[in-house]
């Protein structure tokens, strides 16, 4: 049976109604008590008008922004997550292009509105704690003033949500209801997630992962259970004192896991699944994520904010997986049904075998806030509207789909085109080397390469070397320079912005 975003979480509170909908730290809301706020939040939104796109201005690991989200699905409203700790500035600009008049705020978020609102950003704000007269405030009712949610249409928009910008500036994304529907069903086909499992969250809700984590347990009456940064020195320990039986995070949470010990072989035994999605995943990673999770599936998940969350899956499968996937990453899988899509080459010919992925279907946006922003990204052919997604993919005779890297990661270097991906690869097969990036930088003579790496230190002489297998001398990078980690942006992947920042201020 499909279900809205809202009926999800209706069926979770038939099955689980005093259980945990979400637990951050100490602080528990039931699936009872959720849905009284939110009906009551609702109510207050709708009696000072009909509400059309509301903000939710909450810490991603405080209960408002959960509560929040909700209350704003119940009166009919489409939502837009945004996080506190973003520049002023930024959401700012992010509030006037969603067009949102309305904010519901925990404490960190009223803390910060007097940077973000001006004399063209005017916002009222839901009163949920007695904010007083520092702002227009709805007030919030003691009673339940709906009795029920607002019913939705499948084109009705559910959330705005704002691409992770690196790549450029941030797009606003308008996710529909039945982009959601689509994509959720399919989920609860392939999965038998249930009341007693826990489902870590260790996203922001402004990230569409995070999406996932929320209505993925909510349609089952399952936990969320926030993981917080501290969480990875002992990620066992922590798994097993939440109960947690479902992880979910960027490939990234693997390493530092490995880090801090926590991979050691059946260390995570409590796992019946785990998710990786936002960063291609290494099949090293893979590997080491299953010999300590012996009991979970484990699967690679791969799709832009465009296409609703993820467009394709892939189990791992051990040396299959491995044989199948491109410069030691895991394959991505299929994508989803309903969904077509082509391969298309630089020369803008149709390919069987490799090319950059095209697609359309049901969880495709119909485009983004700004239509300037579409061009190169949504194209009209054939009769119906595709997503050029920028990622360049080969493709397995059944259908499976293999990442080769981005469009904007092959560059030219002296004339001669390079992968950068698959310096990566070559640099993390090297002894002692556990993750590997490249990035460019500009230099007198032109662009030269940048290698960051993790691990062990080792040799320039000896990365070089093994750099030589797929470049010449000429345009082999400049520096390597190795890091204790990697930096991560707000989302948990790895920050390549800051890392060419990075690259750009070496000497020599």
């Amino acid at each position: 049976m499909s279900l809205t975003l809202v009926e999800r979480f209706l069926r979770g509170l038939e099955v689980s109604p005093d259980r945990p909908a979400v637990r951050i730290g100490s602080d528990v809301v039931t699936y009872r008590e959720a849905h009284n706020t939110a009906l009551r939040w609702a109510g207050s939104l709708m009696a000072d008008g009909t509400p059309r796109v509301v903000g939710v201005l909450a810490g991603g690991k405080s209960t408002t922004s959960y509560v929040g989200l909700l209350a704003v699905l119940y009166a009919g409203a489409t939502v837009v997550p945004l996080l506190p700790n973003f520049p002023a500035a930024l959401t700012r600009w992010m509030i006037k292009l969603a067009g949102v008049d309305t904010l519901i705020v925990d404490d960190r978020g009223l803390a910060v509105l007097p940077e973000i609102t001006d004399q063209e950003t005017a916002v009222r704000v839901l009163d949920t704690g007695g904010f007083g007269d520092s702002f227009p405030t709805i007030p919030v009712t003691s009673r339940t003033d709906i009795l029920a949610p607002v019913q939705v249409a499948p084109s009705d928009q559910a959330y705005i949500l704002f691409t992770s910008g690196s790549t450029g500036v941030p797009k606003g994304v308008p996710i529909s209801h039945g982009s959601f529907t689509h994509y959720f069903d399919l989920l609860d086909r392939r999965c038998d997630f249930g009341p007693d499992d826990v489902i870590s969250q260790t996203f922001d809700l402004n990230f569409d992962c995070g999406i996932h984590v929320v209505f993925a347990a909510w349609g089952a009456g399952a936990t969320v259970q926030a993981v917080p940064p501290s969480a990875y020195r002992d990620l066992p320990a922590f798994l097993a004192e939440h109960g947690i039986t479902v992880w979910y995070s960027t490939p990234s949470g693997i390493w530092m896991a490995r880090e801090m010990g926590g991979l050691e072989k059946g260390a995570l035994d409590c796992l019946r699944w785990s998710f990786f999605a936002g960063e291609a995943l290494r099949c090293r990673d893979a590997a080491d994520w299953q010999a300590a999770a012996p009991g979970s599936k484990v699967e690679n998940l791969y799709g832009p904010t465009e296409l609703t969350i993820t467009i394709s899956w892939h189990r791992w499968s051990g040396e299959e997986s491995e044989g199948r996937g491109v410069n030691g990453t895991v394959p991505i899988g299929k994508v989803h049904e309903a969904h077509d899509f082509r391969l298309v080459t630089e020369q803008g010919r149709r390919s069987s075998v490799e090319g950059e992925l095209w697609v359309t279907g049901p969880q495709m946006a119909s485009g983004y806030l700004d239509p300037a922003d579409e061009e190169g990204r949504f194209v009209d052919l054939d009769g119906r509207r595709w997503y050029r997604t920028g990622d360049r993919v080969r493709a397995h005779p059944d259908g499976e789909l293999a990442y080769v890297g981005r469009l904007d990661s092959q560059v030219k270097v002296h004339g001669w085109r390079v992968e950068l991906a698959e310096v990566d690869h070559v640099v993390r097969e090297c002894d002692g080397v556990r993750g590997a990036v490249t990035v460019t930088r500009t230099a007198l003579h032109g662009t030269e390469l940048v290698v960051f790496y993790t691990g062990d230190e080792v040799p320039e002489t000896v990365l070089a070397d093994g750099v030589r297998a797929v470049l010449p001398d000429s345009v082999l990078p400049r520096r390597y320079v190795h890091l204790a980690n990697f930096p991560l942006n707000s989302n948990r992947k790895v920050d390549r912005i800051a890392l060419r920042e990075r690259a750009a201020e070496l000497a020599g």
